[in-house]
């Protein structure tokens, strides 16, 4: 279980991370909504090691991950910018992180995850031979193939067409369930949070809040499920009432 206990981080005199705490369970997926500049970024990459706080605790399966650099603590942060090594083919890209960990079957595993990607076909390719998507695919694939601790996922399709977006939320569920990924998947969308998460939280001026249940985050006024709901039934009504 990822344990994270009042974490604070302010930048010189502004607070991006109020007194911060959650609890994650291993296998699920914790969606977190929130507006751009609200402090969700700075959360993953503090709980990463990449930012320092400047107060609280984070643990994982009650270990202190204080002192741990980032690559020991095998929690790997996915931003929508897939960041791929431009001279490595996709394969390399995807064997990446097991080269680096020096495992065994690097050959199979690399095969497997590229017939999970379906990008069996553009295994020898660069990263700029392909879309937007298939390079999302790509780092998502180099991202889980070790079995990270925690995937910290920020706002990760966000800058894909509607349709790559609807199929890369897919792939993510997909293989959410068949790798029990344990996961904080931030997003600005209400569609994408109710979709992604196992449980679910709200995000604003540095201080989180989670919910009990689902329907607890639906019925919430300030995530904007509601106003969602409404869109969408206006619009069937709209359709439903045209001569």
């Amino acid at each position: 279980m990822l344990t994270i206990e009042n974490l604070h981080k302010t930048y010189h005199t502004h607070t991006v991370l109020h007194q911060v705490t959650l609890e994650l369970p291993l296998g699920q997926v914790l969606a977190v909504l929130g507006r751009s500049g609200c402090g969700k970024t700075t959360l993953l990459k503090t709980v990463a090691g990449l930012l320092v706080p400047d107060a609280g605790s984070i643990n994982w399966a009650g270990a202190s991950m204080e002192a741990a650099p980032p690559r020991n603590r095998e929690m790997v942060y996915l931003s929508q910018e897939p960041l791929l090594f431009p001279h490595l083919s996709v394969f390399e890209n995807i064997a990446y992180g097991l080269r680096v960990r020096k495992e065994a079957e690097v050959q199979a595993k690399v095969e497997r995850m590229l017939q999970e990607l379906e990008l069996q076909e553009h295994a020898q390719k660069k990263p700029a031979q392909l879309s937007g998507g298939q390079r999302q695919r790509v780092a998502f694939g180099r991202a889980i193939i070790f079995l990270p601790r925690v995937l910290l996922l920020d706002e990760p399709f966000a800058s894909l067409d509607a349709q790559t977006r609807a199929s890369m939320q897919q792939l993510f569920l997909r293989l959410a369930r068949k790798y029990s990924i344990t996961a904080l998947f931030v997003t600005h969308d209400v569609k994408e949070a109710l979709l992604i998460g196992d449980r679910f939280a709200y995000m604003a001026a540095g201080k989180l809040r989670i919910y009990t249940s689902g329907e607890a985050f639906m019925e919430d006024p300030t995530t904007g499920v509601r106003d969602e709901l409404a869109f969408w039934n206006s619009i069937n009504h709209k359709i439903t009432n045209l001569p």
